[in-house]
């Protein structure tokens, strides 16, 4: 492809994304894979340019473009190789015009920024909120320990803060390699390790992932039960628990049930386990404002009234889980947001509802204190942001 026909095809697939965002269509990772499967004689250079046109230009607009035209343009702005294939020719986009529309740069919608800044946030941790993410891995300690993998991976490094943690080069290829089909390692953000930690899983006790989705963290409790006790993974979303089973096998945990909830009867489908679990988990749906590093189109998707659905989904999973732990037990309460609404003024209001429920100081210490909960950001702690709070049931 020719540096025009990069750029071309890189607005073609900004058109699509802005079209997704706008619908709630498919993700944009999904949406690259589907257009360069129709269009082989794209080199893995030519995709790997696109890709990089694509993420910088979402990267740098806040809102939501008026198609990917413009969304290109203001990355041409600040780019004069870029400017210059915008040239006509047969295969790349045509000239310039000096009135087209660019698209809006920020960090996100304004409302957005509102709300962020309102949580506590200030100018230095929103802008990182759209920076390039590292590569992070988790080892798994039923099978290794970090000392043996960091000698087998070159460039590898230990997580700052995860003991179970390494950082590798970003591009590395994980999922190809001996370690990770092997069952030693799992793809897994240091952050989202280190308050999956703050249930402070013990072996032989009876613990409940209620927001499961595809397993990450559910794997790293079984791991840090070391096989022993009952670890019940459950979801709403069949097609992500499904990828649990091969993970687990994969991983050599054995202690896992998966349990597929319907939606609105889910204390019905619990019943066996009302009062009984020692610990619940809830890794509640969210915004995600915490992983814009990671899908940086999300921002275009959220909208006041999506976050309301939201909120009043994860105060539904807050009771839902209340009534699985048994007198004394503990609820971990994690959203992968740095929005107050969805975080600590969550658990604030749980509290006020849930009389002889306490506080508990999040262990291991991380991040900074949030309300009654730990907030991890990209810029302070170098990881995905996240808000995490442990509650005490009364006895």
């Amino acid at each position: 492809m020719t540096p025009a026909a990069r750029t071309q095809a890189a607005i073609e697939l900004l058109d699509e994304i802005v079209a997704a965002a706008a619908s709630g269509g498919a993700a944009a990772d999904t949406l690259i894979a589907r257009y360069f499967s129709t269009r082989r004689y794209a080199g893995s250079k030519d995709r790997r340019a696109v890709r990089e046109f694509v993420y910088a230009a979402i990267r740098q607009a806040g809102a939501l473009p008026v198609n990917g035209r413009a969304a290109m343009l203001a990355v041409a702005d600040h780019d004069p190789a870029i400017a210059a294939t915008f040239d006509g020719s047969a295969h790349g986009p045509a000239p310039i015009a000096a009135d087209e529309p660019r698209a809006e740069g920020g960090v996100a919608p304004a409302w957005l920024v509102e709300a962020l800044t309102a949580s506590g946030l200030d100018d230095g941790q929103l802008a990182a909120l759209i920076d390039r993410a590292p590569l992070d891995i988790r080892i798994n300690s039923l099978m290794t320990t970090r000392a043996a993998v960091l000698e087998q991976w070159a460039d590898a490094t230990p997580t700052p803060h995860a003991p179970t943690g390494i950082r590798l080069p970003n591009g590395t290829p994980v999922e190809p390699s001996d370690l990770y089909r092997a069952g030693l390692v799992e793809v897994q953000d240091e952050g989202s390790q280190l308050v999956g930690s703050a249930m402070s899983a013990q072996p032989g006790e009876w613990l409940v992932d209620l927001c499961a989705g595809a397993g990450g963290k559910t794997l790293q409790l079984a791991a840090a039960m070391g096989n022993q006790g009952a670890l019940l993974a459950c979801d709403i979303d069949r097609a992500r628990l499904q990828r649990l089973a091969p993970r687990a096998e994969r991983a050599g945990a054995t202690i896992i049930e998966s349990r597929l909830l319907n939606p609105g009867r889910e204390a019905e489908m619990l019943a066996d386990w009302a009062g009984k679990a020692d610990g619940v988990l809830i890794d509640a749906p969210c915004s995600g404002t915490g992983t814009w590093r990671r899908n940086p189109e999300a921002r275009w998707r959220l909208t006041p009234e999506r976050l309301a659905r939201l909120e009043a989904a994860q105060m539904q999973v807050l009771e839902i889980g209340a009534g699985l732990v048994k007198p004394g037990g503990r609820l971990v309460y994690i959203v992968c947001s740095l929005l107050d609404a969805e975080g600590s003024d969550q658990v604030a209001r749980f509290f006020a509802s849930h009389p002889g429920w306490s506080p508990e100081p999040v262990e291991p210490g991380i991040g900074t204190p949030r309300g009654f909960g730990q907030r991890l950001d990209p810029a302070t702690d170098g990881t995905d942001g996240f808000f995490v709070a442990c509650l005490r049931a009364p006895c």
